[in-house]
């Protein structure tokens, strides 16, 4: 019997989910029915966990995913959002696409950093009319770590959420971010029921392992593992045949050590986004791995390679070369 992500909520997380940024538009434009298809492709394969956020698309992800699971039954899927940003009217609109955020969609509307406690329900109540649903599973405070307060708003933002979860409108309450010391604290509150650890833990690189997985063992923090691809690199066999890492060029060094995590992994019969999607499950905390993308062949590769058998020798080989810590 699956455990709940958290001992303050009883929310069960299905082992894989779609993190849905592409629906919004993330280096390139979909259309509305290739995003259907792109979560058709999910729910064939049996993921049940979509992740989406304001951010994704200025609301693009969020109406796109609401659209698709009106199709499906309530009770058979779970879904998380965010706040922290507000969608506002963007006064000076003249044609512009978002891309200053990697996006492309009309820059409609703007991002403002809001996460006083009518700040996050306002956030949560208009996600919800973009979905059209009428609850959100679990709600994340979303990257508090880039505003302009960062102390304020993880502190406001993490109290207006579990007042949400506290009036019954979330079910579990959360902090997602690529900062490992926000992510640290916010583990070290124990107010919260998860962690979205971007980036943070992944094949590649774990700074989280420092302080954020001790936390959340004291605390009984679950933690969501996401971009365990790390923007691209570790999501094909072969990682120079796609050098992109946080959203930018791999560095040099970063490339050679993903290729030979790929050598490794490929003389143990394993494809390296196999390898990618199933390390962070191997540390207690994390219940959950999310993993995006716009084509449906490669949802239905990462459901496939989720459920693949990986030897223990191959952990054991990348410890022993210094490229993942010890057990």
């Amino acid at each position: 019997m699956p455990e709940p992500i958290s001992q303050r909520s009883e929310l069960v997380l299905p082992t894989l989910g779609y993190g849905a940024a592409n629906l919004g538009n993330l280096h390139r434009a979909l259309s509305d029915d290739e995003a259907h298809e792109v979560l058709e492709a999910a729910w064939d394969a049996g993921i049940r966990y979509y992740d989406t956020a304001p951010h994704y698309g200025i609301g693009t992800s969020e109406r796109r995913l609401g659209a698709f699971l009106a199709t499906k039954p309530r009770e058979e899927y779970v879904v998380s959002t965010k706040a922290g940003r507000l969608l506002v009217p963007n006064e000076d609109y003249a044609g512009e696409l978002d891309t200053a955020h990697d996006f492309h969609v009309p820059a409609t509307v703007r991002r403002h950093w809001d996460a006083s406690p009518d700040g996050i329900r306002r956030s949560l109540e208009e996600s919800l009319k973009r979905m059209g649903l009428d609850r959100i599973d679990l709600l994340y405070l979303h990257d508090p770590d880039r505003s302009e307060d960062p102390d304020r708003e993880l502190q406001f933002g993490s109290d207006g959420i579990n007042a949400l979860k506290a009036e019954g409108l979330v079910r579990a309450s959360g902090l997602g971010s690529m900062s490992a010391e926000t992510l640290a604290r916010g583990a070290e509150s124990g107010e919260l029921d998860v962690l979205m650890v971007a980036g943070r833990l992944t094949l590649l690189e774990q700074p989280a392992l420092a302080d954020t997985i001790p936390a959340c063992e004291r605390t009984g923090t679950g933690i969501v593992a996401a971009s365990v691809f790390n923007s691209g690199l570790l999501a094909r066999e072969n990682p120079a045949d796609n050098p992109r890492y946080e959203y930018g060029e791999a560095p040099s060094e970063i490339l050679a050590k993903a290729t030979r995590i790929a050598e490794i992994s490929r003389s143990h019969g394993v494809p390296l986004p196999a390898a990618a999607l199933q390390y962070t499950l191997r540390f207690a905390p994390i219940g959950s791995v999310v993993a995006g993308s716009s084509r449906p062949e490669q949802i239905r590769q990462n459901a496939e390679w989720m459920n693949l058998d990986i030897p223990d020798e191959l952990w054991a080989e990348l410890a022993a070369e210094g490229l993942i810590p010890s057990a």
